[in-house]
């Protein structure tokens, strides 16, 4: 069974950067896409950022211009640079990989607060 594995989160203040990080637990040996989710307290998850397979970015418009995605050469990890973060970018934030199978992380906690 994979296993998406993430970290990277934590407090930080407005204006600030976090590097999120989401490894594999073994090799996904396959084509698929990843994505970044978060869910605020009382709202909906919301995808905040996706790459394809021919590795092109689309992200919500609250985000476009601070966060970005990226994968690893080897496809089994993805990250997501949050540069000038908002208090609304505060959540929890769960990477997902979409390809032969629909896989989860178990999600990290983003606070930005002062």
């Amino acid at each position: 069974q994979v296993h998406l594995v993430e970290s990277g989160g934590g407090l930080v203040q407005p204006g600030g950067s976090l590097r999120l990080s989401c490894v594999a637990s073994t090799d996904l040996r396959g084509i698929g896409e990843w994505a970044w989710h978060r869910q605020a307290p009382e709202k909906q998850r919301e995808r905040v950022a996706l790459i394809d397979t021919d590795d092109t970015a689309t992200y919500i418009g609250s985000v476009k211009g601070r966060f970005t995605i990226s994968r690893a050469n080897n496809g089994n990890a993805v990250y997501l640079q949050m540069d000038n973060l908002k208090p609304d970018d505060t959540g929890v934030y769960y990477c997902n990989w979409i390809g032969a199978m629909n896989i989860w992380g178990q999600g990290t906690q983003v606070t930005v607060s002062s």
